[in-house]
């Protein structure tokens, strides 16, 4: 089998079953979907069994329930332990595949022998690209450069790029970070690296993955040539609370993990301040929001 495709389920019964379809509705290499449910306690999860009751009979899908919600990283964990294809595919529930971007994407990797990790084009339901899906990982100096606007100014390192603004988005190149809602990443390379990292609940773990798949001598590739449709932040924009919480609870998870000891107490210090004054002013922001 070419690819496992795992899709994590949370209250997204509509967004679940349309990304599902577009994959069978696209996809000509071997695959098998395995949908994991974070435990929704709706009725996401049955609706879903019921109306792909026939692929699950036909082993195309596969599906698990959780019993309780631990997070996306480890709900993908549960379906990469069982998927048998030689590449896996991270793919959110709430993305549309285009004709050809799996299988495309699928040829370019497994003719790259050096490749870990491999995305794609990914844009908004407004035609935007989403930036997520091409990333420098951050450091104290491109964060500094991002949070204060001087990102694009500095226009000869890829590293202070941080969303690679300065390259084209059709275009082919190693990148370091990856986004979760569409990441391919070879069985040999899991196997050498390990699983996401489940100390991330919501956000963070493909970033720590793809620093990881580096560190393990792997490339990670931007592959603009293929392209998905990702309604991102689509159900409110108004954010949960908790969901503020772990985004800047992975800011200080990927930080504390991986750069602690490569910077001075000064600069360690100044990023604690500054990622918790970002999450006090985001909380508060969120506030008036509808």
């Amino acid at each position: 089998m070419d690819v496992s495709i795992i899709i994590v389920n949370y209250k997204t019964f509509e967004l679940t079953k349309d990304a599902v379809e577009s994959v069978l509705n696209t996809v000509k290499s071997s695959f098998e979907i395995i949908i994991v449910d974070n435990d929704s306690q709706d009725d996401s999860y049955e609706n879903l069994r019921n109306v792909f009751n026939e692929e699950i009979n036909n082993n195309i899908i596969k599906t698990i329930a959780n019993s309780t919600n631990k997070g996306f990283a480890a709900a993908n964990n549960l379906g990469i332990k069982i998927s048998k294809g030689k590449f896996v595919l991270l793919l959110n529930s709430d993305t549309i595949v285009k004709k050809g971007s799996i299988d495309d994407t699928l040829k370019y990797i497994k003719n790259h022998d050096d490749m870990g990790a491999i995305g794609c084009k990914i844009v908004l339901p407004n035609g935007k690209l989403d930036k997520a899906c091409k990333r420098s990982f951050p450091n104290p100096k491109n964060s500094f450069y991002r949070l204060f606007g001087f990102s694009k100014v500095n226009k000869n390192s890829q590293s202070d790029d941080y969303n690679f603004d300065n390259f084209d988005d059709k275009g082919i190149y190693e990148v370091d970070s990856l986004v979760g809602a569409f990441m391919f990443v070879r069985k040999e390379t899991i196997h050498q690296i390990g699983l996401l990292d489940e100390d991330y609940f919501m956000y963070g773990e493909d970033i720590d993955w793809c620093y990881r798949i580096k560190e393990g001598g792997w490339k990670v590739l931007y592959y603009g040539a293929a392209e998905i449709i990702h309604h991102k932040g689509s159900s409110s924009k108004k954010q949960k609370n908790k969901l503020i919480y772990e985004f800047y609870r992975a800011m200080y998870l990927f930080y504390n993990k991986h750069y602690k000891n490569k910077y001075s107490f000064l600069t360690r210090l100044m990023v604690y301040i500054g990622i918790s004054f970002l999450f006090i002013v985001k909380l508060f922001l969120n506030i008036f929001k509808k």
